[in-house]
């Protein structure tokens, strides 16, 4: 009765430093809000400066703009290759420290995993500040930095303000909402079973994001396997399709798919998406379900036994939480900064969609009792380890990405194939959002033919949608509920590959999928 207590009051205390958290967040994004209301009418009036400028420098016809946008990839400024580095070695250390011994354990901290990636972040902004010797544009005010600390300034800006806090956000935000809601059940680990399970996360991750749908099934399907000695083989399925390949039917699936739509791609073009949808799902569930069945014939029998007699045969508890995930995913969809409000002209002031999500966040800590997480044995780990790997993923990856901004439109792509594998590979290595940017924007620098969607001619759009979605399973890093999943999996004591580990599963099962996907429909 004791342990009882202590640990509810635990589970309690994770509530309060979760609410605290969020409250304090709420504060600074509150601050940064009126700052912005009070400076509104200045910066209508630069902007329309700036655009009265745009109008007048680039009211010419689209050939002059393709001249110009030629020459300004011959004459850019670039980073120097070896800027690369600190990214590479931030991959080496990901995939390499967890399989010595001696680092091991020392890597299982969080903390040691974000002095790594800021130590590296570090160095890409010194690179910067003294190296590059270059201005570098600022996508939060479309301006352009001067040389030296300005410009490791606007990268710090790029990286953390436009593109890591937004990221971090939507995932903490379906992390801590998710990991409100109970599914019970009595289903045993039956091969069938975790097909079924695997099947449905693919389903819903379109309309509820890959992280939202791997965070509801996650736990049940360690719930399910609980006996089983063989289950690390059954997360890497799980990763393959709840959180990547079963997101591409809507914007809120992925997060490339979304950067997609505020780029001028139609709401509901993605559900053009679905023959190859279903296809890749299809088949990666029909392999899984083969694979366990050969692998489940090791298990003892006791193993898919269940002792729930009594108990509910489902019950899902939390569903509060539904409602808080409905808000998440409407502040997703309608309030982004850049874009009107659906059937108005307000836009919604910078970090105003981040606000009204921690405070959704905030209602589900408040509103959901300790005793259902308790039952999901919630905790943060999975969720920091995110956050401090991913802090310095995303400011090293400024270089690489600015490199390929600019020779992107040199690397030959002329055919949705291409498209297809070149933004699939780089997406399992750079993170998929950014990596659909650079593509979507190279596809438009060169000769739309057929239908066009959003300045892209659509056999292109296809396939780098396709790659972006479908290869981010490729990776641990290729997207962010990939490395959610991993983590929550050793916590329950189960054993996951390595990096490369990870990557021998990928390339055995997915590889194949990809070359008969890109044979049917590209």
């Amino acid at each position: 009765m004791e342990q009882a207590h202590d640990t509810i009051d635990s589970q309690n205390k994770l509530r309060t430093q979760g609410m605290l958290g969020c409250g304090l967040i709420l504060a600074a994004i509150g601050i940064w809000l009126v700052f912005n209301m009070l400076s509104t009418s200045e910066h209508n009036e630069h902007g329309a400066s700036v655009e009265s400028s745009k109008t007048a420098v680039h009211g010419d016809n689209d050939a002059h703009q393709q001249g110009d946008h030629s020459h300004h990839a011959s004459s850019a400024e670039v980073p120097a290759f070896y800027s690369v580095l600190p990214f590479v070695a931030l991959l080496l250390c990901i995939a390499v420290l967890p399989l010595s011994a001696r680092t091991e354990h020392w890597w299982e901290n969080n903390l040691n995993r974000f002095k790594v990636a800021a130590g590296l972040g570090l160095i890409t902004l010194i690179y910067y500040a003294f190296l590059f010797g270059h201005g570098v544009d600022n996508h939060l005010t479309h301006g352009k930095s001067g040389p030296g600390l300005s410009a490791a300034g606007v990268v710090f800006v790029n990286a953390m303000l436009v593109e890591y806090i937004p990221f971090i956000t939507l995932l903490f935000s379906l992390y801590v909402i998710s990991g409100g809601i109970v599914i019970e059940s009595r289903l045993m680990g039956k091969s069938s079973v975790n097909a079924g399970i695997i099947a449905m996360g693919a389903l819903l991750a379109s309309f509820v994001g890959t992280t939202g749908a791997a965070m509801l099934l996650i736990r049940p399907l360690l719930v399910a396997n609980v006996k089983r000695s063989h289950v690390a083989h059954t997360i890497i399925f799980f990763i393959f399709a709840v959180c990547n390949t079963g997101g591409c039917l809507l914007p809120i699936g992925d997060p490339p798919l979304f950067l997609g739509y505020l780029r001028g791609v139609p709401f509901l073009w993605t559900l053009k998406l679905w023959p190859m949808w279903l296809f890749a799902n299809i088949l990666i569930v029909t392999i899984y379900f083969v694979w366990d069945t050969i692998i489940s014939r090791k298990e003892n029998a006791e193993a898919f036994i269940s002792n729930g007699q009594g108990e509910p045969a489902f019950r899902m508890l939390g569903k509060l939480n539904l409602l808080w995930l409905v808000g998440i995913i409407l502040c997703v969809a309608t309030l982004d900064p850049n874009k009107p409000f659906p059937g108005t002209d307000w836009k919604a002031p910078l970090y105003f969609r981040e606000f009204l999500m921690f405070g959704l966040t905030i209602c589900s800590l408040y509103f959901t009792t300790s005793q259902i997480r308790l039952k999901n044995a919630f905790n943060y780990d999975a969720i920091l380890e995110v956050a401090a790997l991913f802090c310095g993923i995303f400011i090293c990856m400024q270089t690489p990405v600015q490199i390929l901004n600019v020779y992107g439109s040199q690397l030959g792509l002329d055919t949705p194939t291409k498209f297809f594998w070149c933004t699939g590979f780089l997406s399992s290595f750079l993170d998929n959002a950014p990596t659909y940017v650079v593509f979507f924007e190279t596809a438009k620098t060169l000769e739309p033919t057929g239908t066009i969607v959003a300045k892209v001619s659509e056999t292109f759009l296809i396939a780098i949608s396709l790659g972006a979605v479908f290869m981010g399973a490729m990776t641990y890093i290729g997207n962010g509920p990939n490395f959610m999943v991993k983590a929550i999996a050793e916590k329950n004591n189960i054993r996951m590959p390595s990096f490369f580990g990870y990557m021998f599963y990928s390339f055995a099962v997915l590889i194949p999928v990809f070359l008969i996907t890109t044979l049917i429909f590209l």
